[in-house]
Protein backbone atom coordinates (compact mmCIF):
# COMPACT_ATOMS: atom_id res chain seq x y z
CA UNK A 1 0.00 0.00 0.00
CA UNK A 2 2.89 2.56 0.63
CA UNK A 3 4.57 1.46 -2.24
CA UNK A 4 1.10 2.40 -4.37
CA UNK A 5 0.65 5.10 -2.56
CA UNK A 6 4.83 6.62 -3.18
CA UNK A 7 4.26 5.61 -6.73
CA UNK A 8 0.88 7.72 -7.11
CA UNK A 9 2.68 10.84 -5.24
CA UNK A 10 5.42 9.64 -7.72
CA UNK A 11 3.45 9.95 -10.85
CA UNK A 12 1.57 13.08 -10.12
CA UNK A 13 4.83 14.89 -9.47
CA UNK A 14 5.75 13.51 -13.19
CA UNK A 15 2.31 14.73 -14.77
CA UNK A 16 3.35 18.36 -13.14
CA UNK A 17 6.48 18.36 -13.99
CA UNK A 18 5.69 17.61 -17.04
CA UNK A 19 2.60 19.98 -17.23
CA UNK A 20 4.49 22.77 -16.24
CA UNK A 21 7.36 21.72 -18.63
CA UNK A 22 5.10 22.14 -21.55
CA UNK A 23 3.83 25.39 -20.14
CA UNK A 24 7.49 26.47 -20.09
CA UNK A 25 7.76 25.31 -23.45
CA UNK A 26 4.69 27.03 -24.66
CA UNK A 27 5.87 30.63 -23.27
CA UNK A 28 9.26 29.94 -24.74
CA UNK A 29 7.69 29.23 -28.52
CA UNK A 30 5.46 32.68 -27.88
CA UNK A 31 8.62 35.06 -26.82
CA UNK A 32 10.35 33.10 -29.62
CA UNK A 33 7.69 34.45 -32.12
CA UNK A 34 7.02 37.72 -30.78
CA UNK A 35 10.82 38.37 -30.97
CA UNK A 36 11.04 37.19 -34.22
CA UNK A 37 7.73 39.42 -34.94
CA UNK A 38 9.69 42.66 -33.46
CA UNK A 39 12.89 41.73 -35.81
CA UNK A 40 10.74 41.48 -38.83
CA UNK A 41 9.19 44.72 -37.79
CA UNK A 42 12.17 46.46 -37.64
CA UNK A 43 13.83 45.12 -40.54
CA UNK A 44 10.67 46.44 -42.92
CA UNK A 45 11.65 49.79 -40.93
CA UNK A 46 15.40 50.16 -41.68
CA UNK A 47 14.80 49.07 -44.88
CA UNK A 48 11.84 51.83 -45.53
CA UNK A 49 14.93 54.50 -44.18
CA UNK A 50 17.12 53.32 -45.98
CA UNK A 51 15.55 53.59 -49.06
CA UNK A 52 13.78 57.07 -48.11
CA UNK A 53 18.30 58.13 -47.55
CA UNK A 54 18.74 56.51 -50.99
CA UNK A 55 16.44 58.69 -52.46
CA UNK A 56 17.65 61.93 -50.33
CA UNK A 57 21.10 60.86 -51.44
CA UNK A 58 20.38 60.41 -55.32
CA UNK A 59 18.65 63.88 -54.95
CA UNK A 60 21.22 65.27 -53.76
CA UNK A 61 23.97 64.32 -55.94
CA UNK A 62 21.66 65.38 -59.16
CA UNK A 63 21.61 68.59 -57.69
CA UNK A 64 25.03 68.73 -56.88
CA UNK A 65 25.22 67.90 -60.61
CA UNK A 66 23.20 70.79 -61.89
CA UNK A 67 25.17 73.28 -59.52
CA UNK A 68 28.00 72.14 -60.78
CA UNK A 69 27.27 72.76 -64.74
CA UNK A 70 25.73 75.95 -63.38
CA UNK A 71 29.49 76.68 -62.21
CA UNK A 72 31.09 75.79 -65.02
CA UNK A 73 29.06 77.91 -67.29
CA UNK A 74 29.52 81.01 -64.72
CA UNK A 75 33.00 80.65 -64.52
CA UNK A 76 33.73 80.25 -68.66
CA UNK A 77 31.58 83.27 -68.65
CA UNK A 78 33.89 85.46 -65.93
CA UNK A 79 36.45 84.09 -67.99
CA UNK A 80 35.28 85.32 -70.47
CA UNK A 81 34.44 88.55 -69.11
CA UNK A 82 37.77 89.17 -68.17
CA UNK A 83 39.49 88.81 -71.01
CA UNK A 84 36.68 91.41 -72.58
CA UNK A 85 37.73 93.82 -69.55
CA UNK A 86 41.56 93.42 -70.23
CA UNK A 87 41.03 93.93 -74.30
CA UNK A 88 38.67 96.99 -73.14
CA UNK A 89 41.67 98.20 -70.76
CA UNK A 90 43.71 98.17 -73.50
CA UNK A 91 41.75 100.35 -75.98
CA UNK A 92 41.10 102.66 -73.07
CA UNK A 93 45.08 103.11 -72.59
CA UNK A 94 45.06 103.91 -76.16
CA UNK A 95 42.29 106.49 -76.02
CA UNK A 96 44.25 108.01 -72.33
CA UNK A 97 47.54 108.27 -74.39
CA UNK A 98 45.66 109.88 -77.23
CA UNK A 99 43.36 112.50 -75.46
CA UNK A 100 45.52 112.74 -72.37
CA UNK A 101 42.03 111.46 -69.62
CA UNK A 102 42.61 108.78 -67.32
CA UNK A 103 40.46 106.16 -68.19
CA UNK A 104 41.12 102.31 -66.88
CA UNK A 105 38.85 100.78 -65.23
CA UNK A 106 40.76 99.47 -61.58
CA UNK A 107 38.73 96.61 -60.56
CA UNK A 108 35.99 94.46 -61.94
CA UNK A 109 32.79 94.75 -59.36
CA UNK A 110 31.32 92.12 -57.08
CA UNK A 111 28.08 91.66 -57.68
CA UNK A 112 27.78 89.49 -55.25
CA UNK A 113 28.72 92.59 -52.94
CA UNK A 114 25.24 94.04 -53.73
CA UNK A 115 23.27 91.57 -55.58
CA UNK A 116 20.08 94.06 -55.92
CA UNK A 117 22.11 96.16 -58.06
CA UNK A 118 22.55 95.00 -62.03
CA UNK A 119 26.73 95.16 -62.83
CA UNK A 120 26.01 97.81 -65.37
CA UNK A 121 24.63 100.14 -62.27
CA UNK A 122 27.77 99.18 -60.84
CA UNK A 123 29.77 99.82 -63.26
CA UNK A 124 28.34 103.43 -63.96
CA UNK A 125 28.53 104.33 -59.88
CA UNK A 126 31.75 102.96 -60.01
CA UNK A 127 32.68 105.31 -62.77
CA UNK A 128 30.54 108.30 -61.94
CA UNK A 129 29.00 108.77 -65.03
Amino acid sequence: MMTDLAITVSDERKRKRMVSNRESARRSRMKKQQHLEELVGEVARLESENAQSEMHANLLTERYSEVEAENAVLRAEAAQLAERLKSANKYLSLFEVVRGVKMDIEEIPDPFLSPWLPVCTALLNQCNC
